[in-house]
This record gives structure tokens, sequence and C-alpha cells, in this order.
């Protein structure tokens, strides 16, 4: 446990410091201005070239903008064209960084296609391609000429977004890097507490609530990855990377509001399981549908921005007005949540135009989370280990206590084994054991060795009269005159049901029969009592047999004693029989 908390504070340590701007950034030149603009799209000549690339007759429809995006006047325009004249700089391999376009771009510079993302119609119009980087190679000799941009785009956006730079290649690969490293370590850490908080749901209770934050930290890593701009280097295929990006932005609302629905299940809140219903209904929806290329991707996501915006209010507020019920836990886990959910909106407004570009650290709020995971991690093995620590000071004490009542136990299920669980007697397996113990007595020293068979006349009658919890009265009550009538020496078992047997070492068969005929006199006066009630006396038929008067082997004798009692049965019952 030590070994991955450590492992975690040090990724977490090289996230932040990889994170932060590097003190001698890349050398590169921002073009942030001398652009211009003008609406809808050039024409093109026989030889493919665009006209507006060198047509001095219409300089006065370029209109001058300070960032390549969203002119004013736009009015429902699909088309527009940006241009800017490159400036003189020492690149050895010089490139123009573009974070991103909305939707598809050509880059001419002078009468020269440069570059190309996305594909044109006839019509001059495209579907989305995805949301890259854009790295467009210049040659040496661009200082001086007129880069053009010919964009198409049915978005709410139109234009270059984000940033434009000049830069040496290597130094723009190490600019994305150091951007990216961030993110790539955090969204690792996401997906591995998504993995852990996946194994908890399956084997602990609470599986709900671990769902939850297992799919918030599923989705939250996936959307980092898949929006970090490195991704674009591991695989070139940006609609891919956005597809990713998406299913991940649209399953957070699922995942926050599963999890809230189960923590304020108490107040049943209806109202937060059709919230996630919804969203989950969207994430289905808007990613098939643009799948089947009935929409663009891109136009998915102003709609579920708005919702999102409308969920999330509904959660807090619901939030705040439960926010008592909730443990310390929780509680910090809302706070890691508020923060991602306020640099969510943030992004949200930087991407709607609502605010002025920047780079918002949505990384920030999904470290926020790993490190409230962390801090409860720690807490709770903390309040482990200190419970472990008091557990281990009275083991000791502890299991001595067990082993004692273990022996104990032993020693109650031994007598158990060998007791009749009603009537306290001796059962049928002690019987065999002892049986098998007197015979081999019997044949070593010569001397008699007596069974008698006794049984209850008529009780399944008396049982079927009287019921079966008198009759267990009656048993208990047999049981006990039969303890107390026979010698030291005699051993009474009850055999099963209403059947006893009576071992008698050195008794002859008719010292026997004196001793039963006495207890059948004993029985004919004894009355037994049942909840007040008193139970007439009962009769018992007994049979006899003896070693070595009539077997040869004292083992036979159970049989033989049987057949007796049988004998007594047979001839009226309440009397003895001698097996002969």
């Amino acid at each position: 446990m030590r070994t991955l908390l450590s492992s975690l504070f040090g990724t977490l340590l090289l996230a932040l410091l990889l994170a932060a701007p590097a003190c001698a950034g890349p050398a590169s030149l921002a073009l942030d201005e001398g652009w211009e603009y003008r609406w809808g799209d050039s024409p093109f000549r026989a030889d493919g070239t665009p006209a507006w690339v060198d047509d001095p007759a219409s300089s006065s429809e370029w209109q001058p903008i300070a960032f390549p995006s969203n002119p004013p006047g736009r009015e429902g325009s699909k088309h527009a064209w940006f241009r800017i004249t490159l400036p003189e700089g020492e690149w050895r391999d010089p490139v123009l960084y573009i974070y991103s376009v909305d939707l598809i771009t050509q880059a001419w510079l002078e009468d020269e296609l440069i570059y190309q993302y996305g594909h044109f119609d006839a019509r001059g119009e495209g579907r989305f391609a995805g949301w890259p980087w854009h790295m467009i190679s210049l040659p040496e000799s661009f200082a001086g000429k007129t880069l053009y941009f010919r964009v198409f785009s049915d978005y709410t956006d139109i234009g270059l977004w984000g940033e434009v730079k000049l830069m040496d290649r290597l130094d723009l690969m190490e600019y994305i890097f150091e951007r990216s490293a961030g993110d790539l370590i955090i969204g690792a850490l996401l997906l591995l507490m998504a993995l852990l908080a996946f194994i908890f749901a399956f084997v602990q209770g609470n599986r709900r609530s671990f769902i939850g934050i297992g799919l918030f930290a599923l989705s939250a890593g996936i959307m980092l990855l898949a929006e970090t701009q490195a991704s674009q280097l591991l695989l070139d295929n940006p609609l891919l990377w956005d597809y990713l990006a998406a299913v991940g932005y649209y399953t957070l609302p699922v995942a926050m509001g599963l999890m809230l629905e189960h923590w304020f299940a108490a107040q049943r809140p209806m109202l937060l399981r059709r919230i996630w219903q919804l969203h989950l209904g969207y994430l289905v929806m808007a990613p098939g549908l643009a799948l089947a290329g009935v929409i663009d991707l891109s136009s998915t996501f102003p709609p579920f921005d708005a919702l999102l915006l409308v969920t999330l209010l509904v959660m807090f507020s619901t939030i705040i007005v439960y926010l008592g019920t909730l443990n310390i836990e929780q509680k910090l886990i809302i706070t890691s949540y508020g923060l991602f959910a306020f640099l969510l909106v943030i992004d949200m407004a930087v991407a709607h135009g609502l605010l002025s570009w920047r780079r918002v650290p949505v990384s920030g709020g999904a470290l926020a989370f790993v490190l409230a995971m962390v801090m409860i991690s720690l807490w709770h093995y903390r309040y482990t280990h200190r419970e472990l620590q008091r557990l281990n000071l009275s083991l000791e004490n502890q299991v001595a206590e067990r082993t004692k009542e273990l022996e104990q136990m032993v020693e109650t299920l031994q007598a158990y084994s060998y007791q009749d669980a009603l009537t306290g007697l001796h059962n049928r397996r002690y019987f065999d054991d002892l049986l098998g113990h007197q015979a081999a007595i019997a044949r070593r020293q010569g001397t008699p060795l007596t069974l008698a068979m006794i049984d209850i006349d008529h009780f399944k009658q008396f049982n079927d009269r009287e019921g079966h919890e008198a009759g267990d009265t009656v048993l208990v009550g047999v049981g006990r005159v039969l303890s107390h009538h026979f010698r030291d020496a005699d051993v009474v078992c009850r055999m099963g049901g209403e059947e006893f047997v009576v071992i008698m070492p050195g008794a002859t068969s008719t010292s026997a029969e004196a001793r039963l005929a006495e207890l059948l006199e004993v029985l004919s006066r004894t009355h037994f009592r049942h909840r007040d009630r008193v139970l007439g006396p009962l009769s018992v038929s007994c049979g006899i047999a003896t070693y070595p008067e009539h077997a040869g082997d004292p083992l036979t004798l159970i049989g033989l004693a049987d057949k007796a009692l049988y004998s007594a049965k047979h001839r009226g019952r309440a009397r003895i029989e001698i097996y002969a």
C-alpha cells in the first residue's frame, strides 16, 4: 500500500512539473496582427487557382480583423477567406502552427495550394473531419508572401481558432509535448482510478457509489487523453479522437447523476434520475446519429453544452439543499466535482466565444479529483492501520480465548456425538463402540454379558393421541427412570424412537430378568406430567439375550435380544421374554 501511494505522489509531482510552462519557451512568433477577411467563396480559374489570391481590384473587399475567427456580419454565411502577409524570420524548418480550425480549410501561399484539411466538394462545402491542431510546412522563401485561408463551416464558429504561430518543426514538437504531458499523466491516473473503483464495486458493498466514481474517472480520463494534442502524434485520426472526447464528455453528467442519486436515495430525488437518464439518451443518440451520417459530430456539442449548463445548476442546487446529509468524504468528492465543472463551464464559454481564447486547465479539475481520492484513500489507510495496531495488541489474548473456546467446543461436540440430544442417554453410536469393547472383555475373561432391549408399548398411538411434545416428555421420563434403576456398571442407551437397550456386564439372564421385573413394577406406578396434565402410566416390553448362554459371539446379542423383544410384543406386551 505504501509503495502504491508513494508511486501516486511521485506521478502527481511529475505531472505538475511537466505541466508547468518551461522557463525558456520555444522560439515562436505569434501571428496576432495583420489579418484580413472577406465573406463568401472565391471563384476558381481554369487552372484551379482561386481568383481572389491575385486580384488587386478586390482589395476593397478585404476587411481588417484582429484574429482570423468569427468575423462580424456572418448572416448565415458558411464561407470565409482570411489572409496575412508572412513576416521575416530565421527558422531552420519553418512551419505554421494552428491550434484548431472551424471546420475545414485550404491554405494558399500566393497561388500555390500548400495545405488542405477536409474535403471540399464542387460547391466548396464539406463534412466535419475533426478538430486537430495543424502543422503547415512553409518554403524557405515564405517571407513577404501572402498566406490565404479558405474556410468552410456550418458550425457556430468559423475560421481559425485558438492560436496561430510561426516556429521550427522541432520546437513545435517540444511545444506539443510540454502542453500535453500533464493531461497525459492525469488522464492515465484517472483510468487507473476508474479500474480500481470498478474492482471495488465488484468485490465490496456500496456498489453504485463506486460505479459512479469509476464512471466519472473513466469518462474524464478518456476525454483528457482524447483532447490532448499529443494523441494526434500517436494516431493521426482526428475524427476518432473527437468521437472519444465526445463520449467521455457526454458521459460525465451520467456518472455524476448516478452517484448523486445513490447518495440522496433516502430523499428519493426522481429529478436526478431523470437528468442522468436524459443524458444517457443523448450519449447514445448523438454519436449514433453522427456515425450514421445523419448529422455532423460537431453539431452535437452546442445542444449538449446548453443541456449541461442546466444540468449542473439542477445538480448543485440539489447538493446545496441536502448538503447536510453528506459525510466528509462525499463533500470532498463533491468539491472536486465542483471545481471540475467550473473549469468545464469556463472552457465552454471560451469555445463559444463568450470569453477570449485561453487554455483552460480542465486537467487541473481532474487532478483535484485524483487528489481528493488519494486523500480519502490515505485517510482510510491510516484508520485501517491504526485499527490493525490496536487489534494486534490484543491478538494473543484473543487467540488464547479462542483456543480455550475451541477446546471446550471439541469436548462438547464429542459429548454430543455420543449423547442422545433428547434424553441425555448414550446414543446408538456409543452403544456400538461400547458393545465391541464389552464383548472383547467377556471373551477374554469368560464372564457373562447380557443385553436387555426395552420398547414402550403402543407409543405410536400415544403420540397420535397426546401429541409429539407429550411423547417427548414420556421419552425423557422413561430415560430418567432407566438411568436411576440399573446398576452403575450397567449402561443405558437410546437406540432410536421409543426403543432402549441396556448393556449389563457380568449379569446373567436370570438376574437381568429380576431387574427388569422391578422396572415394570416401577413404571406401572409412574405418572408423567406435561403442561399441567397427568399422563397415565405406560408399560414396556423387554427382550433379554445373554452371552455365553444364548450366543457364542457377544456381538450377536443385539439380534437375539431383539427377537426376544418381538416375542414379548407378540405375546401381549408389558412382559419380559428371554431368548430361547
